[in-house]
């Protein structure tokens, strides 16, 4: 099954929390801390894959999380990070976040990208010992992991695409050409999915796509063949194959022209690909029938039958493709450089001042707030990273309920003169 679309849901491990231990020891009333950190979670990474035909195990399965890092322990033992979550897809995978922006064109082998980053660790107590603050009994919780949402699309990294209408004859033709076992039958729509075949001959050796059949209004969606176009903007070479036979309605001229207008419209530089024209099944075809043919000069008469035409047919293709790559030799992907969200944002929401933002997750992600020391570092936490004075600027006052989070406290300002209020 041939799956070339997919929606799914990536999500980083959590981060393991800190502990808060103490190593007991003869005058040290209060103990050591020795409390370990916890292990980051793993990353979820997309890694391109030639090997790998389709995105079927996606659609199987949506949903994917990494593995979460473990917790600290006392005795400064840190946790294990989670191992990353490596998914593989087809070459020529183009991922794109929930508004449509693309996010990486993973065209070259074990090309990455990481989709969703995993939660930092938390730290143990013995992580915030200083001069002042020699016995911290706070330690930090793990931080979850990201979660988003992404739509894949698999275009197919062929040299060559063999397009035509319903029944024209590519599947056959490309069965002949190559090791490719496509449907074959005599009905309209025979190839529900594209198909490729390595072409040997002579020196060369070409990839061959063969795209489900094209109608007139195919760009807009009708037929079959419109989810499929995507697949002929990587082809360096395009191949139209005209279909002379009585059963269809459009003649070679007609069918030339209709499919180079589908073409298109579905990607303007389409028109500018290097392009062979072959009328096929000339078995069928007598002297009469070829010399009536209306096709551009150049045009190659072939049968995948008899094997008519079929050298020329494949010379000229190559002559194409290799003129292309010397021009362009590489296909280079792409993948944006995703910097970590750190947009701080203040709002009021149902008689609270709601902050936002991984800075403010951070500075209250503690084990135990209930607990003054750990009170006490979150308040000079706020302070540090601006959260106060952007609570104070959004009009924020003493009294006023905040929530971080599942965090919520009341808001306690320092005055001028850095005492808090009563």
């Amino acid at each position: 099954m041939f799956v070339d679309t997919v929606k799914i849901r990536a999500i980083g491990g959590n981060g393991g929390a800190g502990v808060s231990s103490f190593l007991r020891r003869k005058g040290l009333p209060k103990g050591k801390p020795n409390g370990g950190s916890g292990g980051r979670g793993g990353d979820v990474v997309l890694v391109s894959d030639p090997d790998v035909p389709t995105l079927l195990r996606y659609e199987r399965h949506p949903i994917w999380k990494a593995p979460s890092g473990t917790h600290g322990e006392g005795d400064l033992r840190h946790g294990r990070a989670g191992e990353d979550l490596e998914l593989p897809v087809p070459s020529g995978t183009v991922v794109r976040d929930v508004d449509g922006v693309v996010l990486a064109d993973l065209v070259e082998p074990d090309q990455r990208l990481v989709v969703a980053r995993g939660g930092k660790g938390g730290r143990g107590n013995a992580s915030f010992v200083t001069p002042e603050r020699r016995a911290p009994t706070f330690a930090e919780q793990g931080e979850y992991g990201e979660e988003v949402d992404l739509a894949l699309e698999l275009r197919l990294m062929a040299d060559a695409a063999l397009i035509g209408y319903p029944n024209a004859g590519k599947s056959t033709l490309i069965s002949r050409i190559s090791a490719a076992t496509p449907k074959i039958a005599d009905y309209p729509f025979t190839t529900l999915t594209p198909h490729l075949g390595v072409v040997t001959f002579g020196e060369h050796e070409m990839v061959v796509a063969d795209i489900p059949g094209l109608i007139e209004g195919a760009a807009e969606g009708k037929g079959l063949g419109h989810e499929f176009l995507r697949h002929t903007e990587r082809a360096r070479a395009l191949v139209i194959l005209l279909d002379p036979s009585v059963l269809q309605t459009d003649d070679p001229a007609r069918q030339l022209e209709v499919l180079t207008r589908e073409l298109e419209a579905h990607d303007p530089a389409l028109a500018a690909r290097p392009t062979v024209v072959a009328v096929s099944k000339a078995e069928l075809l007598d002297e009469a029938d070829r010399a009536e043919l209306d096709v551009p000069e150049g045009t190659h008469l072939i049968s995948a039958l008899t094997g008519e035409g079929l050298d020329d047919l494949l010379y000229d293709v190559a002559a194409r493709v290799d003129e292309i790559a010397r021009q362009a030799p590489e296909r280079e992907g792409f993948t944006l450089h995703r910097p970590l969200r750190d947009e701080m944002t203040v709002r009021r929401d149902s008689g609270a001042w709601v902050v936002e933002g991984i800075t403010a997750i951070r500075a209250v992600n503690l084990s135990d707030l209930t607990d003054p020391d750990a009170a006490n570092f979150v308040a000079e936490r706020l302070e540090r990273s601006g959260i106060v004075s952007a609570l104070v600027a959004a009009g924020a006052e003493p009294g006023d309920d905040v929530r971080i989070g599942s965090i919520v406290f009341t808001f306690d300002p320092p005055d001028s003169d850095g005492e808090r209020y009563a």
